[in-house]
């Protein structure tokens, strides 16, 4: 149920909220500290930080691959436990950095209707998911490809594709211009500019963080150190050069 403003009735859940969330891998070390983070549906927001900052392992907690040690997450009001698993699964799509690691069918089609073909949906809607999707990515009429003959930039939306067959309300994306070519990396940009998805996205590519996201978190030693208009933080230079951070240079930040 999504509450009513009036009247006192509860409002709609932030998309994404981590409360306190500490992260310790088995060996000991503290990959999150303490992070809380709340984004609202539709909202777009970039995660920014150096290597090594946490930013990987929490893109992990969103959809429960890792879990805190300490702290909650939840998604649509839905805490990420085990038993809610399979339902953040759908609600939270994770795209990783190399495509490769998303695409194993013969076919593209086949991997995008992998997600699917696993929800209990007729074999209609199933075909209809895979080509909305498709066509989300502009790749109507590869479906029938292997992923294998596809350029990078091809794979990378292929593998996003499979993503959105199904239906997802997150969508959180792993460092998504790396290894694209200027051109892949624009009509990728394009493509998730027109999603309709809350999206989080971790990134080093400053000025796609501009070009996609309203707002921009940096996160540092595990935790969260900057939060606000991407506009306000990327024209922050001593806050960006204090997190190893760096605007390509002669890029000139329009204020939109």
């Amino acid at each position: 149920m999504t509450g009513v403003a009036s009247g006192g009735a509860p409002a709609r859940p932030p998309a994404l909220e981590l409360m306190d969330v500490h992260y310790t891998y088995p060996d000991g070390h503290k990959a999150l500290r303490g992070v809380t983070l709340r984004i609202e549906t539709g909202e777009r927001v970039a995660v920014l930080g150096p290597n090594g900052a946490g930013k990987s392992t929490l893109c992990l907690q969103l959809n429960g691959i890792l879990q805190p040690t300490d702290g909650s997450v939840m998604v649509s009001g839905l805490p990420v436990v085990g038993k809610n698993l399979k339902e953040v699964r759908r609600r939270v799509g994770l795209v990783f950095q190399d495509p490769d690691d998303m695409l194993f069918m013969p076919t593209v089609a086949q991997d995008v209707a992998f997600g699917p073909s696993n929800l209990e949906l007729s074999e209609e809607e199933v075909r209809e998911r895979v080509e909305h999707a498709l066509a989300a990515v502009g790749m109507e009429g590869v479906g029938g490809r292997s992923p294998h003959h596809l350029s990078f930039g091809q794979r990378k939306r292929a593998a996003t594709a499979a993503v959105l067959s199904m239906a997802p309300e997150v969508l959180v994306l792993d460092e998504p211009s790396s290894s694209l070519d200027p051109r892949a990396r624009r009509e990728f940009g394009e493509i998730l500019a027109g999603l309709s998805q809350t999206i989080l996205m971790v990134t080093h590519d400053l000025p796609y963080a501009h070009e996609i996201c309203e707002r921009a978190v940096i996160i540092d030693s595990g935790s969260i150190v900057a939060d606000g208009p991407a506009s306000d933080i990327l024209g922050d230079a001593e806050l960006l050069a204090a997190h190893d951070l760096e605007l390509p240079h002669g890029f000139v930040m329009d204020h939109h």
